[in-house]
């Protein structure tokens, strides 16, 4: 790695969740700037509601210096309530005087930046880190992919959108597939020697059960996540099987049990489960990393049953810890189920082929027994007018966890490992590392073609005709 001096360095905004948050975008956020503070210098408007810190400047730079292993990052945050407004902003780039703006979430969060776009590209790029689309073709964000210079995508399915929606104007723009990346220093499977602990872990969570098979969900309590539909699919399972083979599995859901923006999950359980042989365990405690890694070591599968999700960050936490996964075939979880064509290769999308959503191939790779949407609904409001609800069905979802249970502990733990290895491997490259990297290629690729917008250009399309001038302005 080779360290660019400090002065020498292009300083970054990052508009972002706060990075020393426990948000997926803060977590990965977080990824980025350590994998890429030797080459540049980071302020991270940090968002966070009701934020506890606003209105300091906080400088991490000799925190991040130990984590990372170099003697001068700069790494500064300045905590926001959501993610600022345009005076903020104005504010923030008069003062710190950066090179380029990173954005980095849906940019639903701050219509007010793409209405300002181009007095900022005047004078620097704005590169956006698109972390979700689905179809039908989200014509509606047409204004923003073409207010930024460079859009990178976390699934090849968004980056495919991005130039369907573009159309022409795709040729003007840097476009990448850049998966999310886990840091391996925190997601592995137990060697032998951390067998104890895990055992130990095992005990405290499930009491006196004798728990052979566990299924595990780790994601947000909200309607998209479909926490409920995956207790009703693990009741299905358990009634697939046997009351006395399901007395010795469990389901557990990290997550808070009960949240305005998802359901009571208590209450589900207590509605459709008999706890005489159906084992629902909640965890909502905030964990170590630690902790998380035993969580899906402990775990036999991994399941999140999204009807929209842009990439799915828990299976890709399970795949880097060697756990096989259950995932709905929608938006970027079906990338990580690596669907091969007819050469073997992985699959791409392009205008004739958008989705793998309704099946057109159906060999991927062992770690992953994937479900295909049975029901694809139309939803929408007023900031996103129209997109699918892709849908799984919890019957196959209770089936999908039979084939894997029936496996058996061995069988699962090859699948699990071939999973980690395909995940770590140059063609997957779910690591933070690689994340990083390619973000990095991407935003030096971006400064080299970045050419400043004028406000106006005025162009003659015409001889003058009773003393005007035929024109029109472009507006960049």
């Amino acid at each position: 790695m080779k360290v660019i001096n400090k002065s020498k360095r292009k300083k970054i905004i990052m508009l972002s969740d706060d990075i020393r948050m426990h948000s997926g975008v803060a977590g990965m956020a977080r990824e980025i700037v350590l994998g890429t503070v030797h080459k540049y210098n980071w302020f991270n408007i940090g968002a966070a509601i009701n934020h506890p810190e606003i209105g300091k400047v906080l400088d991490i730079s000799e925190d991040v210096n130990k984590q990372v292993g170099i003697k001068d990052s700069e790494v500064r945050i300045l905590p926001s309530n959501g993610y600022g407004d345009a005076m903020l902003l104005r504010q923030v780039i008069k003062e710190q005087k950066p090179d380029a703006l990173f954005i980095f979430t849906d940019p639903r969060y701050w219509i007010w930046l793409f209405e300002i776009e181009r007095e900022i590209r005047t004078k620097i790029p704005i590169f956006w880190y698109n972390i979700w689309d689905d179809y039908p073709a989200p014509m509606y964000n047409k204004n923003y992919y073409d207010s930024v210079d460079v859009l990178m995508s976390i699934s090849k399915q968004t980056r495919n959108i991005n130039e369907l929606v573009l159309g022409e104007r795709a040729k003007d723009k840097i476009l990448r597939f850049i998966p999310h990346g886990i840091n391996t220093k925190f997601f592995f499977p137990l060697p032998e020697e951390k067998k104890d602990e895990l055992t130990q872990f095992k005990k405290d969570l499930f009491k006196d059960k004798d728990i052979e098979f566990t299924a595990f969900f780790n994601s947000r309590n909200i309607h998209r996540k479909h926490p409920g539909d995956t207790i009703l699919a693990y009741k299905a399972f358990c009634d697939k099987i046997g009351k006395e083979k399901a007395k010795k599995c469990a389901l557990v859901l990290h997550t808070a049990v009960v949240d305005p923006n998802g359901t009571d999950l208590r209450a589900v359980k207590d509605a459709i489960c008999d706890p005489e042989y159906v084992n629902v365990y909640f965890s909502s405690e905030r964990l170590t990393p630690e902790q998380m890694n035993l969580l899906y070591n402990v775990a036999d599968v991994n399941i999140l049953m999204s009807s929209n999700e842009g990439w799915g960050l828990s299976l890709t936490e399970a795949m880097v810890s060697g756990t096989m996964i259950i995932p709905n075939v929608t938006g970027g979880m079906q990338d990580q189920c690596r669907f091969e064509n007819e050469k073997g290769e992985w699959i791409d999308f392009n205008a004739d082929f958008p989705s793998n959503h309704r099946g057109t191939y159906t060999k991927c790779g062992d770690w992953a027994v994937p479900v295909f949407p049975s029901n694809i609904s139309l939803a929408g409001s007023p900031p996103t007018p129209y997109i699918f609800d892709d849908r799984a069905n919890p019957e196959d979802v209770a089936e999908a966890l039979k084939v894997v249970y029936e496996l058996g502990p061995e069988e699962r733990n090859k699948r699990g490992l071939k999973g980690r290895e395909w995940a770590l491997s140059d063609e997957a490259g779910f690591t933070a590392e690689d994340m990083s990297r390619r973000i990095g290629e991407t935003i030096d690729e971006g400064f080299k073609k970045f050419k400043p917008r004028k406000r106006f250009e005025i162009i003659k399309t015409g001889e003058p005709q009773n003393k005007f001038v035929k024109h029109k302005i472009l507006n960049y």
